[in-house]
């Protein structure tokens, strides 16, 4: 099932259960039962693999086989019987009822493995406290679990997807109830897309060892975490060498980071979680050696913006040594926390509003610009990314990702304006592919781009009074639009106009031959040339294009027979997270350096492909090749009547001829 296919599902079934539960509840119960359908299914292929057992012998499995239950607890952390089973649930026979989940989950909770309380312990609270909203009756409540348990049996929770399933759905159900509602979702969380920003950054950073520890204090979901382990994961071959450490402080959200990072396979000894306020008890800390302090190659967050906190008493908290936060806003609160658990040769990302760029005047003493003031004099702050407004549900406010180190070699400060690099996606903006790619490229690079990007030297920033608005150093303004009235009224083409394409450095001879100048800032087409035809192949007989056009074929040569190799040849084999980085590295090698095409604009061409690609590549890789064979009948509705057709009736001449003239298909 691919992210389309579950998507749908998934939204069908939320509208059909309005009539019972709060639309923005609806995440809870499905996201627990699917976790509770993940640790059963484990438990049986576990029990059937290495277990040994038959499936007749794993239905005697019960509570009461002390050896079997050691044997679950000890390799697993927890313990399911037979009759509690997600797959028992489904039976045709089975006499399945509300009792039997709550039954189920108090056992689970009673049979965790003592080593596994941290990572389990009340991870179906919410599930458990929910469940009697499902109907007034136990009939009721019966019903609307069993459709649930319906809808979830096919959905995929094995490690071979891509994506993380759990972080998935919990996005697009938040994003469509604030979509739907046209109000804040009520929950926080960091868009997909921002995620993968910050994860390219920090795995850019930290691609080259051999144990990574990460840390987010304002965990969510957890999908940033994932992410960047995904992201880490293109440059290892072990995936059990990050250890993952998330901190939450609300309960519902932190049992869904448990669940988020176990169901994608990660070993329990690798995650450490916490229940608890990020800003009023610091953690974590380092359990092996006592240590009260534990430092972390990276530290990532998206805290809750400018939210008012306790500053009380913290001028002695170690973690605030450059000045304590404002009452009113915690957003340096959160990222002075997280510097202080970075190791010195580590990486952090964070997500912040705009003002703490600007807010407070250090020369008057005011808490913000102190703070501001002591990162750049101790050199901690590595880039200042701007990221385009309306990106996060919630609010419409533009926001940055602030990137600092501990410990830097150079003092400059690289100040990126990425605002205006984005899609409409309904009422929001979205970074795209070929936007993520540019930031991530830039920074690395550290380059200076005109109206984009350039590197800031701190006594420049000491001028401005530590002032870190990016419009100050980064000069993203479109030039002033103005009216030419001569070409207006006599139909003629400013020649600063034509000047301005970039097509005459590569094309020295087409200008003249296409425009002939009528004055010294006038020109207008030559006779013959006046029309896209007569352009066209004018264009095509040029010399300059035509060596242009021969460099290109020079530069795309063997393209196909790469492809041909990359994807047909091994095409069940495919890793398809790595395989778009691995093709987008040949086209970027390709097209680099070439003088005309824009390889972010052929890199986003490709993602926009990927997408179909991907979901191909995962139902082959799912479903085997029996999954090309079987047609699944496509609805064409009209008014009043719906028409089964097994082709895709709009790609086929002969039916769509007939649907058109008698509303039938013979392929019905």
């Amino acid at each position: 099932m691919n992210k389309q296919q579950l998507a749908a599902r998934i939204w069908a079934s939320a509208n059909k259960m309005r009539s019972k539960i709060e639309a923005s509840e609806y995440k809870d119960y499905i996201l627990g039962f699917i976790f509770y359908k993940y640790l059963s299914d484990k438990e049986e292929a576990f029990m059937l693999s290495e277990g040994g057992m038959t499936q007749a012998e794993l239905v005697q499995v019960e509570e009461q086989d002390e050896e079997i239950v050691q044997f679950c607890q000890t390799n697993l952390g927890y313990f399911i019987a037979y009759n509690n089973l997600f797959s028992t649930w489904l039976k045709p026979n089975a006499d399945f009822g509300v009792e039997n989940v709550t039954k189920a989950l108090s056992a689970f909770e009673r049979l965790i493995n003592e080593n596994y309380k941290k990572l389990f312990e009340g991870i179906f609270s919410s599930l458990s406290a929910g469940l009697t909203k499902l109907g007034s009756t136990a009939a009721q409540q019966s019903k609307a679990i069993l459709d649930l348990l319906s809808l979830i049996k096919d959905i995929p929770t094995d490690d071979r997807q891509g994506y993380d399933v759990l972080g998935f759905i919990y996005e697009y159900l938040i994003g469509q109830f604030a979509a739907n509602a046209g109000k804040k979702a009520g929950e926080f969380y960091t868009p997909h897309e921002v995620s993968l920003l910050m994860s390219e950054i920090v795995a850019s950073h930290l691609h080259d060892r051999k144990t990574i520890s990460i840390y987010d204090p304002t965990s969510g979901s957890g999908s940033l975490l994932l992410n960047i382990g995904r992201a880490i994961s293109k440059h290892t071959t072990n995936k059990d060498s990050v250890h993952y450490y998330a901190q939450e402080l609300k309960s519902a959200t932190y049992n869904l980071t448990r669940m988020n990072l176990v169901m994608r396979g990660i070993k329990p000894g690798n995650i450490e979680v916490r229940n608890a306020d990020t800003l009023e008890e610091d953690w974590p800390k380092d359990e092996r050696t006592g240590a009260p302090t534990l430092y972390l190659d990276a530290v990532v967050s998206n805290p809750p913006y400018s939210q008012a906190w306790n500053p009380n008493n913290k001028e002695l908290d170690p973690r605030y040594r450059y000045g304590v936060a404002p009452k009113g806003k915690a957003d340096y609160a959160f990222l002075l926390h997280d510097l202080y658990h970075l190791k010195p040769d580590g990486i952090m990302t964070i997500v912040l509003p705009h003002g703490v760029l600007f807010r407070g005047d250090p020369a008057k003493d005011e808490a913000e610009g102190v703070i501001r003031k002591n990162l750049i004099e101790n050199n901690h702050i590595d880039a200042i990314i701007g990221l385009p407004a309306d990106v996060f549900f919630g609010t419409g406010i533009a926001t940055i990702i602030m990137v600092l180190r501990q410990k830097r070699d150079r003092d400059d400060v690289l100040f990126i304006d990425a605002s205006k690099g984005f899609i409409k996606s309904g009422k929001k903006n979205k970074l795209r592919a070929s936007d993520i790619r540019r930031i991530v490229d830039t920074y690395t690079a550290r380059q200076d781009i005109d109206k984009y990007s350039r590197r800031v030297s701190r006594e420049e920033i000491r001028t401005n009074g530590y002032n870190l608005n990016i419009p100050r150093y980064v000069d993203s303004s479109d030039a002033a639009e103005t009216w030419d009235l001569y070409a207006t009224m006599y139909g003629a083409i400013p020649n600063r106009e034509i000047d301005a394409l970039p097509y005459w450095k590569h094309l020295p001879t087409l200008r003249d031959s296409i425009f002939e100048r009528i004055s010294s800032t006038h020109s207008q087409p030559r006779m013959g040339y006046d029309s896209s035809i007569g352009i066209r192949l004018f264009i095509e007989t040029d010399k300059s294009f035509a060596q242009l056009k021969t460099d290109y074929n020079r530069t795309m040569d063997g393209l196909v027979d790469y492809l041909n190799k990359e994807l047909l040849q091994s095409i069940t084999a495919i890793p398809t997270n790595q395989e778009e980085d691995i093709i987008s590295a040949e086209l970027f090698g390709r097209l680099g350096k070439h003088p005309v095409f824009n390889p972010y604009d052929v890199y986003q061409l490709l993602d926009d492909s990927w997408q179909t690609i991907a979901a191909d590549l995962e139902i082959l890789q799912t479903e085997g090749w029996k999954s090309v064979r079987e047609i699944e009948p496509n609805m064409v509705r009209t008014a009043g009547e719906v028409v089964l057709c097994r082709l895709n009736w709009y790609n086929n001449s002969f039916c769509q001829t007939n649907w058109n003239t008698k509303r039938t298909c013979n392929c019905k």
